[in-house]
């Protein structure tokens, strides 16, 4: 690429730590996963569960942001967030949305595609109650992904909803809750020496079972 600079083609990592097969992935992917998840948390890794999540707009454009994974059931996994933020309105437009999980100390990513949708409310109320006080007021303090004219104005709305509910329980806002990213394709990726890296690949068919491939690196 023009301009780019050398040292960036030369940066390169040779990956040895583990392989993957197909026996060791099992039939279900969402075990598989906390099985990936568990080790991840013993590994001490940080922020294990940041996620890259991708949507699209109402004009077919893509997004993409990190978020935290706060749930996983035999459903889907789930986040939370304003429902008017730029991915509330994307998930709006477009109820579809991709995942992709990497934790470098263990060699590994996990990509996962799937339908979304909001979770129940009593979901969402249950999370929110168990928030910090602070981060409970944030939710109803940050008009998210929308256009302010400074830092001050989240400053007073802060302190205003911080007076407000000084003596009170603070209420989930009606925008703000959970959504779940219910799984269709879920692809397992264990890095290996030489780029001939480990590539095994979930699809959900149409009894609802899951077809398991190996998909070349």
């Amino acid at each position: 690429m023009p301009g780019q600079s050398p040292h960036i083609a030369d940066i390169r990592t040779d990956y040895r730590l583990a392989a993957l097969d197909e026996d060791s992935t099992g039939n279900d992917p969402l075990a598989f996963f906390q099985i990936w998840f568990k080790e991840a948390e013993t590994a001490q890794i940080t922020e294990i569960n940041a996620m890259t999540l991708a949507t699209t707009d109402a004009k077919s454009m893509p997004h993409a942001r990190i978020v935290l994974l706060k749930g996983l059931d035999t459903q889907g996994f789930v986040f939370f967030t304003n429902y008017d933020s730029a991915k509330g309105r994307d998930i709006s437009a477009n109820p579809h949305a991709a995942l992709v999980f990497f934790w470098k100390e263990l060699e590994r990513q996990v990509r996962i595609e799937g339908f979304i949708e909001k979770i129940r409310p009593e979901e969402s109320d249950s999370y929110f109650n168990s928030r910090p006080a602070g981060s409970r007021i944030g939710a109803w303090a940050s008009p998210q992904s929308h256009k302010i004219a400074d830092r001050n104005i989240l400053d007073l709305n802060y302190a205003k909803y911080e007076e407000e509910f000084s003596n009170v329980d603070i209420p989930r806002p009606a925008n703000w809750g959970g959504y779940r990213v219910m799984p269709h394709h879920i692809e397992f990726w264990q890095g290996r020496a030489s780029r001939m890296h480990d590539r095994i690949s979930f699809t959900k068919n149409a009894t609802g079972s899951w077809d398991k491939n190996r998909l070349a690196p």
